[in-house]
């Protein structure tokens, strides 16, 4: 039985990584819902290996490794791919000639700073109970919500949007690596006391999805962020 318990969390993980390759696919064909979908059931498999991995006292280096993995294509390339998807259908319009077929490439900024984060993650003993920079979960659920309520909006506003989400990109994706404090959203206990934040969070969420669909998980990510730095500066 203990020989069986040891692998449940390296399976979960394997499970996170075929979530983000579906995620993948789906971005590739612009079907940018299905991709947020895949995205969202990985950061939900993300969580889910931890917590077995702590309650089975699983852990192992294997493990450890795996899940970065795993994490690189399901909140690196998958949220990377949605927005490349996206400048590909707005770079026709662009005036730059034979540029525009190059202006797509610039979101792999976005799998690029995420490997680099992971590997920063993977030996910073400060971020034991707390993190340090933007975690990758948070940032692919911006990028794969954000993509999907702004799809419909791309075409028209091709200059615009090209505009705003090249130097976005480029923003969020240096908060990954930024030395900013940023809370950890496992709860020890149900205690108001020392979770406010997060009960706070959790409630913002649950009202900007409701009034907002897939955009309010963009928006919940970057209030997390604002909470983060209000709390640095406490």
């Amino acid at each position: 039985m203990n020989h069986v318990k040891k692998h449940i969390p390296n399976t979960i993980t394997c499970l996170n990584l075929v979530a983000g390759c579906i995620a993948v696919v789906m971005a590739l064909e612009g079907r940018l819902l299905d991709a947020a979908a895949w995205v969202m059931a990985a950061a939900a498999l993300d969580f889910l290996d931890g917590l077995a991995a702590r309650l089975l006292k699983a852990y192992s280096p294997i493990g450890k490794e795996l899940d970065s993995l795993a994490d690189i294509v399901s909140f690196g390339v998958a949220p990377g791919m949605a927005l490349f998807w996206l400048l590909r259908e707005a770079s026709a319009a662009l005036p730059l000639g034979e540029m525009n077929g190059y202006v797509p490439f610039l979101a792999f900024v976005i799998p690029a700073f995420s490997g680099l984060r992971l590997a920063k993650f993977n030996i910073d003993e400060r971020q034991t109970s707390s993190f340090i920079g933007l975690p990758v979960p948070a940032h692919a659920l911006f990028w794969s919500s954000l993509g999907y309520a702004l799809q419909p909006a791309v075409q028209g506003n091709e200059r615009a949007f090209t505009a705003a989400a090249i130097p976005l990109a480029v923003v969020t994706s240096l908060l990954l690596v930024s030395e900013i404090p940023m809370f950890s959203l496992k709860i020890k206990s149900f205690a108001w006391k020392g979770n406010e934040l997060r009960y706070l969070l959790a409630g913002c969420a649950v009202v900007f999805i409701l009034f907002a669909g897939f955009l309010g998980v963009a928006g919940t990510v970057l209030l997390y962020v604002l909470l983060s730095l209000f709390n640095r500066k406490r």
